[in-house]
């Protein structure tokens, strides 16, 4: 049986960080390297020539930055576009998915001493945005007969992965200044990113978005982001940062937040689960309902990888599963702020 081959342009001004991202890739069998850029404007030539699957895009480099190649590219290809940049550009790396990057990954992590696990999530996640990949069984699509009304609701909780940066965008674009509950949120960022995707979000919103910081209590109008590398928690003394192990290879977990969340606020409490790999998020989600919160999944048709809300649906206990373009309206209008 024919393996189908990923067809792969790498992109950097760097000849040493080409070599490695071709060696990294080679070794797994499915890519094939189609071609090489250093800049983007012979990025976006090559491209055109090409018509790659999946594209590997520095940020920084001389006659044309990653960016703006990205924007060239994006107006004639759908094509798989993965930013590989240093953590002095994060902001702009968060940025590049707004003009249609999928993901991107920090340079430093393509090392020898990168775990055969870590490869694995990579090595999927780019089959995933190729579209190569087959998607996992098509879950069928439940429609929100919801029979929820406003409540008091004193705190959201919000898990998402790939694709969650561009999720995130448009869902905090979506709610006004003065919406009256805080949102803590556990988004899987790249060790060392946090600063760069908080300044970047921060931007796109009419709330307040932050590192969350141990002993704040939430307050409305903020958004907490979990610091990478540590679990976001939340308790009677305010917010807690837990340094103990990962939960299903993840830190920091949504699980963990959602299950410590659902035990502090009870039935006052909106999950939401967006798009990303794996299955992190489903067990808080299971818990959030047991609690007597309400719960919400991102649909498959806009869910960049429909791992996550896929898995919390699979559960049972997902109250509405919401087009990513509703998911805003719909939490204005449960926590009574229309």
């Amino acid at each position: 049986m024919s393996i189908t081959m990923i067809k792969t342009l790498i992109v950097d001004d760097s000849p040493l960080v080409r070599d490695i991202l071709k060696d990294f890739l080679v070794s797994e069998g499915t890519f094939e390297i189609v071609g090489e850029a250093e800049n983007g404007e012979e990025a976006v030539a090559k491209a055109k020539e090409l018509n790659p699957d999946l594209i590997t895009m520095d940020y920084e480099m001389p006659v044309m930055n990653g960016l703006i190649a990205i924007e060239k590219i994006r107006q004639f290809s759908s094509c798989g576009i993965v930013v590989i940049t240093t953590h002095d550009t994060a902001k702009m790396a968060y940025e590049a998915t707004v003009k249609g990057a999928h993901e991107f990954y920090a340079k430093d992590i393509f090392t020898s001493e990168m775990t055969d696990r870590k490869k694995g999530e990579i090595f999927s996640t780019l089959k995933h945005i190729t579209g190569i990949r087959k998607r996992l069984g098509s879950l069928q699509e439940l429609s929100d007969d919801s029979t929820e009304v406003p409540r008091k609701i004193n705190c959201i909780v919000i898990a998402s992965s790939t694709g969650g940066p561009m999720a995130l965008c448009q869902l905090c674009s979506g709610l006004p200044a003065n919406f009256s509950v805080p949102i803590l949120l556990v988004q899987h960022n790249t060790s060392g990113f946090d600063k760069g995707f908080v300044q970047w979000l921060d931007g796109y919103s009419h709330l307040n978005v932050q590192i969350a910081e141990e002993g704040i209590y939430p307050i409305k109008g903020n958004v907490y982001v979990a610091p990478t590398d540590k679990h976001l928690s939340i308790g009677n003394t305010g917010i807690i940062l837990d340094d103990s192990d990962p939960i299903n290879n993840q830190k920091p977990a949504a699980d963990f937040l959602f299950k410590k969340a659902a035990e502090l606020f009870g039935s006052s409490i909106i999950s939401v689960v967006l798009t990303g790999m794996g299955s992190d998020g489903a067990e808080g989600t299971r818990s959030i309902k047991k609690a007597g919160g309400i719960t919400i999944a991102q649909d498959e048709a806009s869910s960049m990888i429909f791992g996550m809300p896929g898995a919390a649906v699979e559960t049972g206990c997902v109250d509405m599963v919401l087009p990513l373009s509703e998911i805003a309206q719909k939490l204005i209008f449960l926590t009574g702020c229309e």
